[in-house]
């Protein structure tokens, strides 16, 4: 688990930090405060920078330019190196992207290099092509030829992205060898991940796994008995359920997207065992009712599977739900309810102790 949080130089998140982290993080603030890219940096840190998390991200923000290349094209570095530059806090990209613990050097870094290229030939007569990174702060040497590079380094692992041939995602066919952390993150644009959800279901069919997500369903639908997934046709498989009352097999789809979007929350949350959970806008689809039993659920889970949960909200009732369930007397899983201001450009964090959080109504909360 993270114990504390250190972003530099990502999107607005100039120099950004939480002193202490708990096991579950509830962080509000107004829109542009940065609750998503805290979200988003924190699946960088998780994944080790690995190529396909950043894809994403820049493909969900609408800012993959090379989407529209095709090989061989002439604006392929201009394109890449736009792209990329998407990342960094007002898109000056001859800063260092830095994401991990405050005062522990474990941290996953990214930034624009350059790099010279040569053939070596081997004492057996083979040939390798290496590459050197060229020190920023070093003079370029005449008649030597520099090439753009994007770096990811973590620990040990340093990837260099080639940008001047390919589109910077398919330049890369390299293992880390650092483990990545489990994690799984829910924005509003994938709660209903369709097929997705499938995959995640199968990883715990037949588990006591698959008892916690019944257990979770039945917050909308008290009869739900089972759930499975089936594929019609050629289509992609969609999730269906038996009522303890109803003889028919229902498609999940027809009981509202309230329920849909439990299912993603807790396949997601029994899937990140030992890692993180991500969900950007807990309270999106949820009558105020639900949201207290969900946290409770939530609670109880990231405890037995050891998972750290983030949480964005612009809700009172998610923020009212949270604090009632952290204050339990039974309860044993620390959390904090996390501020975020943006003061003339640069975002702190405001926090809440649990004693603070006991009556949420008497504090300044100020959300939306």
């Amino acid at each position: 688990m993270l114990k504390s949080l250190h972003i530099v130089n990502y999107r607005n998140l100039k120099d950004f930090k939480i002193q202490k982290l708990e096991h579950i993080n509830l962080i509000t603030g107004k829109n542009n405060t940065g609750k998503s890219s805290i979200l988003d940096a924190i699946c960088l840190y998780a994944s080790r920078g690995d190529v396909k998390v950043i894809q994403d991200i820049l493909e969900e923000r609408g800012e993959d330019y090379t989407l529209s290349s095709t090989p061989g094209d002439d604006d392929i570095l201009d394109k890449n190196i736009k792209t990329l530059s998407a990342l960094f806090t007002d898109r000056k990209n001859d800063k260092v992207i830095s994401i991990g613990e405050i005062d522990n050097d474990t941290k996953v870094t990214f930034k624009f290099v350059k790099y010279q290229e040569e053939n070596i030939t081997e004492v057996s007569g083979g040939t390798i092509r290496r590459k050197t990174i060229i020190d920023s702060d070093k003079p370029e040497e005449e008649n030597m030829t520099y090439k753009p590079g994007f770096q990811i380094i973590y620990r040990k692992d340093a990837l260099l992205l080639e940008l001047d041939a390919n589109r910077y995602t398919r330049a890369n066919n390299y293992k880390y060898k650092e483990k990545a952390d489990k994690w799984q993150f829910l924005s509003p644009a994938n709660y209903d991940r369709g097929e997705q959800c499938g995959i995640l279901f199968d990883n715990i069919a037949l588990t006591d796994k698959e008892s916690y997500v019944i257990e979770a369903l039945r917050l909308i639908e008290p009869t739900t008995e089972r759930i499975a997934f089936v594929k019609e046709d050629l289509k992609a498989r969609k999730a269906v359920i038996k009522l303890s009352d109803n003889p028919e097999i229902l498609p999940l789809l027809s009981m509202g997207d309230g329920i849909n979007r439990i299912l993603s929350i807790i396949l997601s949350l029994v899937n990140a065992d030992n890692g993180f959970l991500l969900i950007d806008e807990f309270e999106n689809g949820f009558h105020h009712s639900i949201q207290e039993k969900l946290w409770e659920i939530i609670f109880k889970l990231a405890k037995k599977l050891n998972i750290q949960v983030f949480v964005t909200t612009h809700s009172e009732d998610c923020i009212s739900g949270f604090q009632k369930v952290l204050n339990r007397p039974e309860s044993s899983v620390s959390g904090k309810l996390i501020r975020l201001e943006n003061k003339n450009g640069a975002v702190r964090e405001v926090e809440f102790s649990a004693e603070e959080l006991k009556n949420a109504d008497e504090l300044d909360i100020e959300i939306r």
